[in-house]
C-alpha cells in the first residue's frame, strides 16, 4: 500500500536529478481492505500492482489512467486527497531546490552533494502468516579496515505467506537501523559505501514474483533492523540499545456503516515499547522505528468510522526487565457500533517478544484478541489474521510488544523499582518477582 511517486528536475535542457515520494494509502485493492491480507500466497491477492506509469502528463492529471486506479481500489473517491499531496510535495521540492541551485549555482550543489556523499562514507568507516512457525533471520557482521559485512547465510527460505521482503528493503533496513546506531553521519548514500550485503539470494529477505510481500515495509524490515541491533550490540554496547516492539501493528477494517450510508476503510498503527540502552528505560508507546507515522487521535476515529475505543492505554509491566527496563506497548480496544465489518491485522512479535541484550530479558509478545458474543478468540498465528467479520458489539484488543530489558536485572537501581511499583507498572509481586535484589 505504499505508493510512490517521482518526478525529473530539468536544469538546462537535461535531468539534474530526480525526487521521490511515498505515501501509505489505506487501501489499493486486494482480498481485504486495507491491504494486509495475512493469508496471501501472491502478490496479486495483495492490491493493485501499477508498474511506472506517467500519471501526469504535462502538469496534467492523466484521468484515464487515474480512473484505472480507482476502479481497482476502495473508497476510491477519498484517493484524489494522496494524489494531489504527493504531487505537490514533489513540486514543492521542485521549487525549493531549483531556489537553491540559482543561488549558489548548479556546479557548487553538485559538488556539495560530493563533499557529503565523501564526508558521509569517512565518518561510518571511522564510527566505532500462512505456515504457523517462525522464520530466521541469520547475520553474522564482520568488521575490515574499511567497512562492515553483513552476511545473512542461513536464514529461511521464501515462506508461502506474506511475511517476505524485497531486496530493497532488506537493504533499506539495514541501512535503517545503521542510521538508528550512528545518527550523527549525514543522510547521503556515502553512508552506506561501507557497508556491504550477502547471503540474501535465495532467502525470504531476497523474495522474487510472484512471492506475496505486504508484510515487507511494515514488518519483516523491523525485524531485520532488529537483526543489526542484536548483532552490534556485543560489540558497541553504548551505541546500541535491546530490542524495541519493531512492528507497526497494522490493523484494517473496512466495511459499511448504515448511519452514514457509505463503505470505509479504516486503518490504525500504534505504538510500542523502545528497548532499554545504557543511559535508561525504554520509551513507551514509541512509533515505529522504520518512520515516524503515529497512531491517529482516538476522537478522529470514531468520528470518522462506526467504531468506539473502549480502552486506550500502555501495555503496563510489557516491558522486559534488566538494569535499564524496556518501555511499555500500547492496550487497546475497539468496538464496532453499527453495521458489519471485516477485520484484518499483520502484526509480528506475536510468538517471541522483543529481545533483551546483555543480560536482560525479553519484552512482552504482541496479544491480539477477538471478542465475538462475548467470547474470547485467539488467531491460530496469533498476530495475524485476515477477513475475521464483526457485527454489531464485537470487539477487537490488542496490546502491542513492550522493549526489551538492558543489562541483568540485578544491576536495577531499587528506587527506580519502588518507583514503577507506585505508579502501577508493575504490581508489587511481578516486581519483586523480577527485580529480587531490589
Amino acid at each position: 500500500m505504499d505508493v510512490r511517486f517521482s518526478m525529473p528536475v530539468w536544469r538546462d535542457g537535461s535531468i539534474f536529478c530526480w525526487l521521490s515520494n511515498t505515501g501509505h494509502w489505506p487501501d489499493t485493492g486486494g482480498a481485504v481492505p486495507g491491504g494486509f491480507s495475512a493469508s496471501a500466497i501472491s502478490a496479486e491477492q495483495e492490491g493493485l500492482r501499477l508498474p511506472p506509469v506517467k500519471l501526469f502528463k504535462k502538469g496534467q492529471l492523466d484521468t484515464e489512467i487515474y480512473q484505472i486506479i480507482c476502479s481497482n481500489i476502495r473508497v476510491s473517491e477519498q484517493r484524489i486527497g494522496d494524489v494531489k499531496a504527493q504531487a505537490s510535495a514533489l513540486l514543492v521540492g521542485a521549487e525549493r531546490l531549483g531556489a537553491l541551485l540559482d543561488r549558489y549555482g548548479d556546479a557548487t550543489v553538485t559538488e556539495a552533494i560530493a563533499e557529503m556523499r565523501r564526508l558521509a562514507a569517512k565518518q561510518m568507516r571511522d564510527s566505532d502468516g500462512v505456515v504457523n512457525q517462525p522464520l530466521t533471520i541469520a547475520l553474522a557482521v564482520t568488521k575490515a579496515a574499511d567497512g562492515l559485512t553483513f552476511d545473512f547465510a542461513g536464514t529461511s527460505l521464501p515462506c508461502m505467506g506474506p511475511m517476505n521482503s524485497v531486496r530493497a528493503t532488506t537493504m533499506s533496513s539495514i541501512y535503517l537501523a545503521m542510521r538508528h546506531i550512528f545518527p550523527e553521519v549525514p543522510i547521503s548514500a556515502g553512508a552506506f559505501e561501507p557497508l556491504t550485503v550477502t547471503g540474501i539470494t535465495g532467502t525470504f529477505l531476497d523474495a522474487q514474483y510472484p512471492r506475496p510481500v505486504s508484510g515487507c515495509a511494515a514488518e519483516v524490515s523491523q525485524r531485520i533492523a532488529e537483526a543489526v541491533f542484536a548483532a552490534l550490540v556485543q560489540a558497541i554496547p553504548s551505541h546500541v540499545t535491546a530490542a524495541p516492539a519493531r512492528t507497526s501493528g497494522n490493523f484494517g477494517l473496512g466495511g459499511h456503516d448504515p448511519e452514514k450510508g457509505r463503505d470505509y476503510v479504516m486503518y490504525q498503527i500504534s505504538g510500542g515499547g523502545y528497548g532499554g540502552f545504557a543511559g535508561g528505560d525504554g520509551i513507551s508507546n514509541g512509533c515505529s522505528t522504520i518512520g515516524i507515522s503515529k497512531a491517529p487521535p482516538v476522537e478522529i476515529m470514531e468520528q470518522t468510522y462506526p467504531v468506539l475505543y473502549r480502552r486506550y492505554a500502555l501495555h503496563e509491566g510489557s516491558g522486559g526487565a534488566g538494569q535499564h527496563r524496556g518501555g511499555f506497548g500500547l492496550d487497546y480496544e475497539i468496538e464496532l457500533l453499527r453495521g458489519q465489518a471485516r477485520a484484518s491485522f499483520v502484526m509480528d512479535h506475536g510468538r517471541v517478544g522483543p529481545q533483551g541484550v546483555l543480560g536482560g530479558q525479553d519484552g512482552a509478545v504482541n496479544r491480539v484478541e477477538v471478542i465475538r458474543d462475548g467470547v474470547v478468540l485467539i488467531p491460530e498465528h496469533l498476530s495475524k489474521a485476515q477477513d475475521i467479520t464483526l457485527k454489531q458489539g464485537d470487539r477487537v484488543r490488542v496490546r502491542t510488544p513492550g522493549g526489551g530489558g538492558y543489562g541483568p536485572a540485578s544491576g536495577r537501581d531499587p528506587a527506580l523499582v519502588a518507583e514503577d511499583v507506585r505508579l502501577g507498572r508493575y504490581s508489587a509481586d511481578i516486581a519483586a518477582r523480577l527485580w529480587p535484589d531490589a
